[in-house]
């Protein structure tokens, strides 16, 4: 299994400069004593995969489908309303994530049979209960849960190669997981030939049989690398107003770190990092699909996806040359009226950030020519 010292190292050394935050300690304790602990178990079931589960060796991934775009643009959207075709998709549950090896999620799904079947469910209903705990106060900003399909990339974490660190930490200026396709040419292989390994095993844990559906915009800029690894891969840009996913995004971070006691003195470098990869997750999709003519794409607008969730699937589906089920087609149009007109509680002002509207137009002018984005858009709160 891959491990990336390089990122370790540097995340470790600036946690060490940290000798005024209080969480210090207990951060070097996760890097010096539980990193090297999970990686080493990782790493053996890892292994251990081909051994118990041979057929891994024969695994392969066939025409996945990767949405990409900005975050809070309504990729989550429309991941899950795909994901709604399971007899189609394979994808990573959250609690997936944390668990690389194939060998884990067969124990725990084992262990979860037994805990419904002969128990009566104590251990799930203690995990219900946590999960509301921790994450039912968000789930107005973004509906989390363990059992909810979720950013993939995620799963990567056993590698350290997750945005996490930089998320409890803010250190979006020490660390670069967006511009993968910039990266040395060894380094970016290694990355997804990992992230291919870990695909591997959550198609073979969902049958074998099944298409790869993936959500990341953080994966906006490995997209090049991705088409690399995967030549008959399937490409979906959901596309949204950038005077609204950007101010949008840039304060989910804020209560992130906020939550976890940070300042804004502490993240405003993080900020001001992750103001220009918003720049770049826009630019990068629509450079690199323009380069693979080819390869089966299309861009979602937001608004239509909104509005008209179900001609959305369609057209995704034709873009990719899928049949829709008659079970999926029923579905869409039962979720029609609770999708149309998505939207969010959570509130944000783009005037509480060093960006402002004219400069976003400014950068994003060709972008919002083709999509008539409003200029100077006075709405706030979305």
């Amino acid at each position: 299994m891959y491990f990336d010292f390089e990122y370790y190292w540097r995340v470790l050394r600036h946690v060490w400069t940290l000798k005024g935050w209080p969480g210090r300690t207990r951060m070097l304790v996760r890097l010096l004593v539980k990193v090297p602990m999970g990686t080493l178990f990782h790493g053996l079931c890892f292994a251990l995969d081909y051994v118990f589960f041979p057929g891994l060796w024969r695994q392969q991934v066939r025409q996945p489908v990767f949405i990409v775009g900005h975050a809070r643009s309504g990729s989550t959207l429309l991941h899950r309303l795909l994901a709604a075709d399971s007899e189609t998709f394979s994808y990573f549950l959250y609690w997936e994530t944390f668990f690389p090896s194939l060998l884990q999620k067969k124990v725990i799904r084992a262990l979860g049979w037994i805990d419904q079947h002969w128990l009566g469910g104590p251990i799930k209903q203690r995990l219900v209960r946590w999960d509301d705990k921790r994450f039912g106060k968000y789930r107005h900003i973004h509906n989390m849960s363990l059992w909810n399909s979720e950013e993939d990339q995620f799963v990567m974490r056993a590698a350290f190669v997750t945005q996490q660190w930089a998320l409890d930490v803010p250190m979006m200026d020490v660390i670069d997981l967006f511009h993968v396709d910039q990266m040395d040419r060894k380094k970016r292989c290694r990355w997804l030939h990992h992230y291919r390994e870990c695909v591997k095993r959550q198609l073979l844990l969902n049958g074998g049989s099944k298409i790869h559906l993936s959500k990341n915009p953080l994966m906006s800029g490995w997209l090049q690398s991705l088409l690399d690894t995967f030549p008959d891969a399937r490409i979906a840009v959901v596309m949204r107003d950038p005077c609204q996913c950007i101010p949008s995004v840039l304060k989910l971070a804020e209560v992130n770190w906020r939550g976890a006691g940070w300042r804004r003195e502490n993240y405003q470098a993080s900020l001001q990092e992750l103001t220009e990869i918003s720049f770049d997750t826009f630019r990068h999709p629509r450079q690199v699909l323009a380069n693979n003519p080819r390869t089966p794409q299309i861009v979602v607008d937001y608004r239509v996806l909104t509005s008209r969730p179900r001609d959305t699937v369609h057209a995704v589906y034709d873009a990719f040359g899928m049949q829709l089920s008659e079970e999926l087609d029923s579905y869409l149009l039962g979720q029609e009226d609770k999708e149309r007109g998505h939207s969010t509680r959570f509130e944000y002002s783009i005037d509480d950030y060093d960006i402002t509207r004219e400069r976003i137009q400014q950068e994003l002018n060709v972008l919002f020519e083709e999509y008539d984005w409003p200029k100077h858009n006075n709405e706030d709160v979305a």
